[in-house]
């Protein structure tokens, strides 16, 4: 597992199966849903029905993320008799996340330079 300290060398140009498999992962945090249940998840593992009360939508829908989520590699299940708890399983989702915020505030940071030369 990758540290986020650490920095990888990717090759240039990217080969073609790297740059479908980081499109991959980009999809996977394309829902809003996925991205609000995965920083749920940063407080620990949750079930199902949990995560639908606290993010206010139908435990169809959470399960319907979740399936994708799982099937990504982005968390891990168990099963405790009929109750399915989920708790993420690839932190660098959430190093990406926290990458993409911090770009965000740099860039209305910038903007807000802007405004105020006006």
């Amino acid at each position: 597992m990758l540290l986020y300290a650490e920095v990888v060398a990717l090759p240039t140009p990217l080969p073609s199966e790297l740059v479908e498999l980081i499109t991959a992962r980009f999809k996977l945090l394309s829902e809003p849903m996925r991205i609000r249940i995965l920083d749920q998840l940063r407080e620990g593992e949750q079930s199902v029905g949990g995560l639908a009360e606290v993010l206010d939508t139908s435990q169809q829908n959470v399960s319907k993320h979740l399936q994708a989520l799982y099937a990504g590699g982005a968390v891990a299940r168990r099963k405790d008799g009929n109750t399915v708890f989920y708790e993420i399983a690839d932190e660098s989702l959430l190093a990406m996340c926290e990458a993409v915020c911090d770009g965000v505030e740099q860039r209305i940071s910038e903007l807000s330079r802007i405004v105020a030369g006006i």
